[in-house]
């Protein structure tokens, strides 16, 4: 099957019965008889070849094909409707626009919470999706549309639009009453008494890793992992010590059960940036998320 022999409104009449799970409901919001709309289904069933829905008391419950389609038609129509609208501007409380995010882990835990909040109000139709790329891939990622945003540390990233949000440095954190936090009469500086730290580190944060090795600790490394998230709770079930961003130490830091430490790193202080392509600057949707993004995290 090629998509010259799928009609738009099949697919609108599919995404409609996927929201609903109910052919007669899915009909009327699209001012459809149900004959019509039967009608359609089947037309889509012979093209996909695939049931696609199969009845339930009360309603239809999807395939697992249908499930597999749902959420690219979704986001095509979603497209496609923002496109056509354009002209009109962006309507942010009826839009269904889906926006793409590059963003690391840390970046998530620190700026989606209150991101999805404020949407929630403002855009409730509006939906993320965060895509974690290599360095390497993200001004093209940005150019191509397959992004529409890059948050982050990115000094890598050339020739692209970008307004800075706020201002970090790197610190060490620990868990609550760990020794190192007891400081001693006439001990030595504290760069130095870094080395009686054993450290956890994520294979993922580049700059964590260069930190440790600048440092002269790369040696000090117990345990290697892949995510960032899971951290807080090994430092607070052991000794270990992670370097981390103080903006997101403070946020653990505050429930309790952690210490935060502040050494002279070399390249410790560093700003998150979000970044965009000068190809989609004017569009109206990615113009009102990124005055909304401004307005939440940009320091003043």
């Amino acid at each position: 099957m090629q998509l010259k022999d799928i009609d738009l409104n099949l697919l609108r009449l599919f995404d409609a019965v996927y929201r609903q799970r109910n052919v007669s409901r899915a009909a009327e919001s699209l001012d459809l008889t149900q004959p019509a709309a039967s009608h359609g289904l089947t037309r889509l069933r012979l093209l996909i070849k695939d049931p696609l829905f199969v009845r339930t008391p009360g309603g239809v419950q999807p395939t697992p094909k249908a499930d597999r389609l749902a959420q690219a038609v979704r986001a095509a129509l979603g497209v496609l409707e923002e496109a056509l609208n354009e002209s009109a501007g962006f309507d942010p409380l009826h839009s269904r626009k889906v926006f793409r995010i590059h963003m690391s882990d840390i970046g998530e835990g620190r700026f989606l919470p209150p991101l999805m909040t404020v949407l929630r109000e403002r855009a409730p139709g509006v939906r993320v999706e965060t895509m974690p790329l290599p360095r390497k891939e993200i001004g093209d990622a940005l150019d191509s549309g397959r992004v529409d945003f890059a948050f982050g540390f990115l000094p890598s990233v050339k020739e692209t639009q970008r307004v800075q949000l706020l201002k970090d440095r790197y610190v060490v954190l620990l868990r609550k009453g760990h020794p190192f936090t007891r400081r001693r009469r006439g001990s030595p500086p504290l760069m130095e008494r870094l080395r009686e730290l054993e450290f956890v580190a994520v294979r993922t944060h580049a700059d964590t890793l260069r930190i440790l090795q600048l440092s002269q600790l790369e040696d000090r490394v117990r345990l290697t992992t892949e995510h960032f998230m899971v951290l807080p709770d090994i430092v607070r079930a052991t000794d270990l010590a992670v370097v981390m961003p103080r903006n997101i130490a403070r946020g653990f830091a505050r429930d309790g059960g952690y210490a935060i430490v502040e050494p002279d790193f070399a390249l410790r202080d560093f700003t998150v940036s979000l970044h965009w392509s000068r190809r989609f600057e004017a569009e109206p949707g990615n113009r009102w998320l990124r005055e909304l993004i401004e307005e939440l995290f940009k320091e003043r």
